[in-house]
């Protein structure tokens, strides 16, 4: 905690933050930064965003940033916030709030308030209810955020069940910030989610995605994962997560859909990492991850003799998971890229049991199409029985595959899988105008291109006059 102290004062010397200070000082109004740079300072952690709040009203801080800053905007300001850009940096500030919620949706009462304590204690977490006085370097904690910040642990300034009352929408940051901080949540504030959480309903499908994005751009979303599921806040808008959780009987038995699925999702991430380094965080792989097996439950037959089995899972889940993710507001090309992955995640297991022929490989790179690169770390992030001798043999069948794929492609140019003639070449030869046989023909020569790989145009024109003159 001192080196974070000293990165307090580090940061309130820095360019960017001394300017800030020392015009609203010689304006003579009040100045703190606030929240999460704070909290990221005395932990150690990188600082990304400087936000600022003071005494001064919007129009008083346009006022005084339009001398120091290269562009402002005031998109915020009817909730007190200007935005503007001083030396190469973005900064926000917002005036002291004091608002207060009808309880009935997520829109607050706005009301600018004249105390910096009043402001912190309406703050989400008692670790984001900090303030640094600028330029006076003076930290500012009326809620313990430093003793939780020690301790890691995630309690709100006020009674949680006010808190989350006004904005349920913190119960989802919540479980964010355990996964992000790797704090636990006070039992008192898991006990307000775990009775409120119902009233999620009144936040917005676009909220509740981006809440969830953050978290599983995080590290270790399973730690947040957990709390949504323990508390059944998540039930609340991914119900299919906790439905995982299948009974088993004394006849049949088969693994944990649920912890597995987390499993997944951890070692998805670390092969993500492996591979592509520091990378955004990959959601759309994450996700697939996360619901890969979500088909599970309502394919479930249990067979004679003890088994279980789960026939089209992968089918059933892929149609689930595009539904949930559209209602929950994800844009087109995520829902497409999800649901594909799930749907062929299954498609390999064939491949360890048998080596595939040449055309076999072709037709996995045609059907995974760009999702290609995604659906190899998910079909290995896949496998996570214990058998060490079972693991080794699945991941020495994924590297021969990959293997393969790679050769075909410097032989084929797998990455544009397409006949030796276009759809414009099949009239000319067939002396036909467009209309339904241009595509039965176009069909007929990917088939030929996918179980035999490249052939030349006079090979395909001759191809396609002998398939012609039979189907005549």
């Amino acid at each position: 905690m001192a080196e974070g102290v000293a990165r307090l004062s580090a940061i309130a010397a820095s360019p960017v933050v001394a300017r800030v200070a020392k015009a609203f000082q010689d304006a003579g109004h009040d100045l703190s930064l606030v929240g999460g740079p704070v909290r990221d300072a005395l932990l150690g952690r990188p600082v990304h965003d400087f936000d600022f709040t003071t005494d001064a009203t919007p129009d008083e801080i346009l006022a005084i940033v339009e001398p120091i800053s290269s562009t402002q905007w005031d998109i915020g300001r009817a909730f007190g916030t200007i935005g503007a850009r001083v030396q190469g940096e973005n900064v926000e500030i917002t005036t002291y709030r004091a608002d207060e919620y009808d309880g009935a949706t997520r829109k607050p009462v706005v009301a600018f308030g004249d105390s910096l304590e009043a402001d912190l204690t309406r703050r989400d977490f008692t670790v984001n209810a900090m303030a640094l006085r600028v330029p006076q370097v003076q930290l500012v904690d009326p809620t313990g955020g430093v003793e939780d910040l020690v301790a890691g642990i995630l309690r709100t300034p006020i009674d949680p069940k006010i808190s989350f009352g006004d904005d349920p929408l913190r119960m989802l940051r919540g479980a964010r910030f355990a996964s992000q901080l790797e704090f636990e949540v006070a039992p008192d504030t898991l006990a307000a989610i775990a009775e409120l959480r119902e009233t999620l309903a009144i936040v917005s499908p676009e909220r509740v995605q981006s809440e969830l994005v953050r978290l599983l751009e995080t590290d270790d979303p399973s730690r947040g994962l957990r709390i949504l599921v323990d508390t059944g806040l998540i039930e609340q808008f991914l119900p299919e997560i906790p439905a995982l959780k299948l009974e088993t009987d004394e006849h049949h038995h088969h693994k944990d859909v649920y912890e597995h699925s987390l499993t997944v999702l951890a070692q998805a991430i670390a092969l993500e990492k492996a591979r592509f380094g520091t990378a955004s965080p990959d959601i759309a792989l994450r996700l697939a991850a996360l619901l890969h097996d979500i088909g599970k439950p309502r394919t479930r037959k249990l067979e004679a003799g003890g088994a279980v089995s789960f026939h089209h899972h992968d089918i059933v889940g892929a149609r689930m998971a595009r539904k949930r993710l559209q209602a929950l507001r994800f844009d087109n090309d995520t829902v497409a890229a999800v649901s594909k992955l799930i749907e062929l995640h299954l498609r390999f297991f064939g491949y360890a049991e048998g080596a595939w022929t040449d055309s076999a490989v072709r037709r996995y790179v045609r059907d995974a199409g760009d999702q290609l690169a995604r659906l190899h770390i998910l079909t290995r992030a896949d496998v996570t029985t214990r058998n060490k001798r079972k693991a080794a043999r699945l991941a020495g069948a994924y590297d021969d595959i990959e293997r393969r794929i790679d050769e075909l492609a410097e032989q084929e140019a797998l990455d544009s899988l397409r006949p030796a003639l276009d759809g414009n070449r099949i009239q000319e030869i067939l002396g036909i105008g467009p209309g339904r046989e241009i595509g039965e023909a176009y069909r007929f020569l990917m088939e030929v291109r996918l179980d035999e790989g490249m052939i030349d145009e006079a090979d395909a024109e001759q191809r396609l006059r002998d398939w012609w003159s039979a189907r005549s």
